[in-house]
């Protein structure tokens, strides 16, 4: 059965929790299709954005604002997290984690630090090796998403460093990094802010989203999923925004054709962040298709976003998308929580990171 057609709302969920936030984990309040159920991983994550998951099963997770790494513990294997470890502090904006090969490698807006065989020292991980140096040292949009791809390289976005401007070569831009002798190569130029990105399984092709300018208005210019299916392709910014909105301030004597246009355009200012490839068996109707979580606007006038959609593929084109999981925002403009990052759990259930609610959930199915 579709999961399109099959939404309700989850009535019999009583958990309420508080974050540290203040603010409620009202699950009750959230829209899943029928058979999908949602609950807390672990609370208390403060400012909870990017997620790793070590070969012991050790949940790491980077945060923006709080400037900490935390590492998250279910040591009784219930799927409910016994411990939260802060193992890093006073970083730069550490929002991108990856995980590779037992060491764990933390992106600040300058650089990339790696801790060795970090499993082994949760308690006192030690002074962390520096493998990515030089990067802008801009806050605006310098947090980073960060990757291993199936290339065995590091990928690294550089976001501009303002709202719109014409910034030079290192910004703008998603590169990839040979760890081995230092090699930088670029993935993709034209790229605002991407806070997310995952390769296609099928094929090892990469694809990103990208938050769109403000200040346009509540309905221009969109977010968007982009595909790359040429290393080094150009996205538009910031001449064009969703493949042919020209820019008033830069889109002058260009051509929307020289530009890749986006894979999907998303409502604007409804900041797509981490997308998801889902892979695993849980879920009966996900399998090979994106899951994207929209992290919600800040200058709309009316809200929009804080959800997370899926969207479906054919001959590797998306084709259509419809929210998953939404509720997070209430009618009243009401919002409680704000999605961030996607992770698959080996079982093929879902995590799903809040910054806002300081927590993760679990998203499982059971049939009903």
């Amino acid at each position: 059965m579709s999961i399109k057609k099959t939404f309700i709302t989850l009535v019999n969920v009583t958990l309420l929790i508080t974050a540290c936030s203040g603010y409620a984990l009202t699950l009750d309040k959230l829209t899943l299709p029928a058979g999908y159920k949602i609950s807390v991983y672990a609370d208390k994550v403060n400012n909870a954005r990017q997620m790793a998951l070590g070969d012991n099963g050790t949940l790491f997770v980077g945060s923006r604002e709080a400037g900490v790494v935390n590492a998250v513990i279910d040591s009784d294997g219930d799927y409910k997290a016994d411990k939260v470890i802060q193992i890093a502090s006073n970083l730069k904006m550490p929002s991108g984690i990856a995980f590779k090969d037992g060491a764990l490698y933390v992106a600040e807006v300058h650089q990339v630090l790696k801790y060795a065989n970090i499993e082994q020292h949760l308690q006192q991980p030690g002074k962390p090796e520096i493998v990515i140096d030089g990067l802008p040292t801009e806050t605006h949009h310098g947090w980073k998403y960060i990757a291993f791809g199936p290339d065995n390289m590091l990928y690294v976005p550089v976001g501009a460093p303002c709202n719109i401007c014409d910034p030079d070569e290192n910004y703008a831009a998603i590169f990839k990094y040979n760890l081995t002798n230092g090699e930088r190569q670029v993935v993709a130029r034209g790229v605002r802010n991407s806070v997310g990105f995952d390769w296609n399984p099928q094929n090892n092709e990469f694809w990103f989203s990208d938050n769109g300018r403000d200040m346009m208005g509540d309905d221009i210019p969109p977010c968007e999923i982009n595909h790359v299916t040429e290393t080094g392709q150009h996205f538009g910014y910031p001449y064009f925004h969703g493949g042919d909105i020209a820019d008033p301030e830069f889109g002058d004597g260009k051509s929307a054709a020289d530009y890749q246009p986006p894979a999907l355009k998303i409502q604007a200012h409804s900041a797509p962040l981490g997308i998801h490839f889902y892979r695993g068996e849980m879920f009966p109707d996900l399998k090979g298709k994106l899951l994207i979580a929209e992290h919600g606007s800040w200058n709309r006038s009316k809200k929009v976003g804080y959800q997370v959609t899926v969207a479906d593929l054919k001959n590797n084109q998306i084709i259509d998308n419809h929210p998953l999981i939404s509720g997070w925002l209430q009618s009243d403009e009401t919002v409680w929580g704000r999605p961030v990052a996607l992770l698959e759990l080996k079982d093929g259930s879902l995590l799903i990171s809040d910054d806002f609610a300081n927590a993760i959930y679990r998203v499982t199915y059971q049939v009903e």
